[in-house]
């Protein structure tokens, strides 16, 4: 909490501070060949936050350190590709751009794209974006549905903060195209199906439930459309080998044994029950938590499911509470959790501990579990590890909005609309005109290609599988009716 805090407050004073050259218009795009700097060998103790506060008074330009570093490291073996910008040793050799090119970068141009006169030949097809013209990108997410609209209003805000922070791309309007994907398999699919079927979408950012996701990608996989979802965790979701697959978010796999060992650990608790709400999701999540609790020594007593929309919980919860655990952890959402934690005492449960996960870190589960949330934990990302302009997001997403973002991916959606649009500056060719040419494929491998990228959300660097996100695990608990750091 201490580390989240610092980092907030520098980041604060940062921006109170930055030079007027930050937020002037940006300059033209940034051909390659212009990649100019000093080469420099980090000292011992030195980070790349020092080195940019020391160069350019701002810590908030070490993401552009990194960007044109590895950028010129393709071609530099003296330099060191950094793919953690957090893990720069002594000795390392990096590239510090020219302040022109950290202005370039933080008025959101990027390198690229490649000039032609032609479209390319791209395997998986063209989009042709023609001079004025908007750069389309679909949006997916449950934003209706009891218990999960929260959750995709809140990743939506993101998305929009990130075309407002880079509103054009190599001259074109940046536009994010919108659908509520309800968090199901059906509506995964009919949005995907409606977002192929329109040629002038480049790609998708989503979608938000993995139950959405995995159906969707096949969809995409066909048609050779990228998604970056910001909050699809299941461990399936990356796990079929499609290159449409990717995501910034980290995988159940990292969260579950997560919370297992704090259980086990922190609590000090031997005997649980898991209940999942029938999800890819909730399955997939419940699964590594409960397979890490048993390695550890640790006794499942019950697995149990219910099913979304269900409302009654007291036969799931007798039927678990004969076997005594000391604690019920749920994968699943914030409306089939809330009736849970709340229907325990209803079956002499109130004393047993009730655990989740990202799915109920939402204000909308103390809201609807009353007091019955008081106690209730939950995992979600740590933004002790996210990047530097968090405090800055956090300010104007409230001043925008009029509330604190209430639920948890709103960082990863903003880091996946980035992601993709320096995709397209890296893959794609513009013409005489104006005109864009982004192919599909080229565009594919450019998100798979993003190394040591500081996102808000934290590093991220996309594996083979399209695993992007290295975030880490944080506890939370509700005490007085407010999600707060569990000690």
């Amino acid at each position: 909490m201490k580390k989240w805090f610092v980092t907030l407050l520098v980041s604060a004073l940062v921006l109170a501070l930055l030079p007027v050259w930050a937020f002037a218009a940006p300059p033209a795009q940034i051909p390659e060949d212009k990649i100019e700097g000093k080469i420099y060998t980090l000292e011992p103790r030195e980070t790349l936050s020092l080195v940019a506060a020391r160069e350019f008074g701002n810590v908030l330009a070490f993401p552009a350190i990194v960007y044109f570093n590895n950028f010129a490291a393709r071609k530099n073996p003296q330099l060191t590709l950094i793919t953690d910008p957090n893990a720069v040793k002594q000795g390392d050799v990096i590239l510090i751009p020219t302040a022109d090119l950290v202005k370039a970068y933080l008025a959101g141009e990027r390198i690229g794209p490649a000039k032609g006169d032609a479209p390319p030949d791209d395997p998986w097809g063209v989009v042709t974006v023609g001079p004025g013209e908007p750069v389309r990108i679909g949006f997916a997410a449950a934003l209706s549905g009891a218990g999960v609209d929260v959750l995709g209003i809140d990743e939506k805000r993101g998305a929009e903060l990130a075309v407002v922070d880079r509103p054009t791309l190599a001259g074109h309007p940046v536009e994010l195209v919108v659908e509520d994907d309800l968090c199901s398999g059906e509506g995964g699919t009919a949005v995907a199906n409606k977002f192929v079927a329109d040629p002038t979408i480049v790609a998708v950012v989503g979608n938000m439930c993995s139950s959405s996701s995995i159906p969707a990608s096949d969809i995409y996989e066909r048609a050779g459309y990228t998604m970056v979802s910001p909050s699809s965790t299941a461990v399936a979701f990356t796990a079929r080998g499609l290159r449409s697959a990717n995501r910034v978010c980290w995988s159940d796999a990292i969260q579950g044994p997560a919370a297992a060992k704090f259980v086990y650990e922190k609590l000090g608790l031997r005997k649980v029950a898991t209940i999942h709400d029938g999800s890819p999701y909730g399955e997939g999540l419940v699964n590594a938590f409960a397979e890490a609790f048993k390695a550890m020594g640790g006794e499942v007593v019950a697995q149990e499911a219910v099913s979304v929309g269900d409302t009654d919980m007291r036969p799931v919860l007798t039927k678990i509470g004969v076997n005594k655990p000391e604690l019920i952890y749920f994968g699943g959402f914030v409306a089939e959790g809330a009736f849970l934690a709340s229907q325990r005492a209803d079956v002499g449960m109130e004393n047993v501990i009730f655990m989740g996960a990202d799915g109920i870190k939402a204000e909308d589960f103390i809201k609807s579990a009353g007091a019955a949330a008081e106690g209730v934990y939950a995992s979600a990302a740590d933004l002790a590890t996210a990047g530097p302009g968090v405090n800055a997001f956090l300010a104007k997403y409230e001043a925008t909005y009029g509330e604190k973002p209430p639920a948890p991916f709103h960082l990863h959606a903003y880091d996946a609309v980035n992601v993709i649009m320096d995709a397209i500056y890296h893959s794609a060719v513009q013409g005489p005109d104006g005109t864009l040419w982004i192919g599909r494929e080229a565009l594919n491998r450019a998100v798979r290609a993003t190394t040591g990228y500081q996102g808000l959300s934290g590093v991220i660097t996309c594996q083979p599988n399209g695993d992007c996100g290295t975030g880490t695990v944080a506890m939370s608990k509700v005490v007085n009716g407010q999600w707060v750091p569990a000690e």
